[in-house]
């Protein structure tokens, strides 16, 4: 059974809540401080979300109630980078229990962005020790790629688990961000090349540049009528600097209004409808979309309090700006694969 609820941690902007932007740290951290203690995954608290329990997961925006129907299809989602204070700039990775974090995992992406699986996937969506935002850009590599390894052991034994638990069945790797850093490693070391692969419905591995020859045999979905492949896609205003998004060069790029990587401008109509920060509110067709030098383009959202969002990278809106579109093509997906 679903249960419905409303967002009442959630007193800004999605946009807001889920922001991976950048800042500018002055102090070092500590080799000491990666934090201790490995979760146990046979522990329902080890997990933000899990068919075995009500998570916020399972949240279902009001216009969206009678969408929702029984699948036997799992879906392995890993979560973005929620541990961004910088009064903790000297720690590498986020304590499993800590409450503050995990409450705005579960009430952000959680809510937000696996929820938009619930219809026609079982949601599992570990706990992991993440690494801090910083680690991103930390001039220190070998710290960071530390870092960045503690937080993947934890995603890799969490996906041992799911498929150890999930009795054969077809799945759905989905991530955001730092979860789609663990998710392309993930994908090469126990999917790419091993019998799981058949088993793959699609990847949607949003927010962090996947290339086009990332991995062996799953390759970038063309079209809507393709399985066993990946889409993927960083969102940014219509006109958005070079430079910003320079790192994305040779990036995969999937139109979420098309499902297909050809260039064209897709007009807003095509937009099925946003879930953002009201999350029992659907936002009808607030932008189109466009692939442009391996980024997608959109207009700028229309959306109320929208003006007060001034950045032209909507990296935090990677999903919630294509809700009902990727809904839908959850759902075609695993209807072709099951054909």
């Amino acid at each position: 059974m679903r249960f419905i609820v409303k967002p009442l941690l959630i007193s800004f902007l999605l946009f807001s809540v889920l922001s991976c932007s950048r800042n500018n740290y002055k102090y070092l951290p500590r080799y000491e401080n990666f934090t201790p203690g490995v979760p146990d995954y046979d522990d329902l608290n080890m997990w933000a979300a899990h068919p075995d329990k009500w998570d916020p997961s399972d949240s279902i925006p009001k216009p969206l109630r009678s969408n929702w129907r029984e699948n036997p299809v799992d879906v392995f989602f890993i979560h973005p980078t929620t541990f961004t204070d910088e009064s903790r700039i000297e720690e590498y990775n986020a304590p499993i229990n800590d409450a503050g974090i995990n409450m705005k995992t579960d009430y952000g992406s959680i809510m937000y962005q696996a929820s938009v699986f619930n219809a026609d996937a079982k949601v599992w969506a570990p706990r992991y020790r993440q690494a801090h935002i910083k680690m991103y850009w930390y001039k220190d590599s070998a710290i960071a790629m530390r870092a960045f390894d503690t937080a993947y052991s934890d995603v890799r034994r969490a996906f041992e688990f799911f498929i150890a638990h999930t009795g054969g069945r077809p799945f759905i790797i989905a991530s955001h961000s730092q979860g789609t850093t663990h998710a392309k490693r993930l994908i090469k070391e126990l999917i790419d090349t091993t019998n799981l692969k058949n088993r793959l419905v699609a990847a949607y591995l949003l927010g962090i540049p996947v290339a086009p020859d990332e991995f062996q045999h799953i390759p970038v979905c063309r079209d809507s009528m393709m399985t066993g492949c990946f889409v993927s896609w960083r969102t940014y205003r219509r006109g958005v600097p070079s430079a910003e998004y320079a790192h994305d060069s040779g990036a995969s790029v999937v139109n979420p209004l098309t499902w297909t990587t050809d260039t064209a401008r897709a007009p807003k109509t095509l937009n099925r409808g946003a879930i953002l920060y009201k999350f029992n509110k659907k936002v009808k067709s607030p932008n189109d979309a466009q692939i442009h030098n391996n980024i997608l383009w959109v207009s700028r959202p229309k959306f109320f309090g929208g003006f007060l969002y001034k950045s032209k990278n909507y990296h935090p809106g990677d999903y919630n700006l294509f809700y009902l579109n990727v809904q839908q093509d959850i759902r075609r997906r695993i209807g072709l694969f099951w054909k």
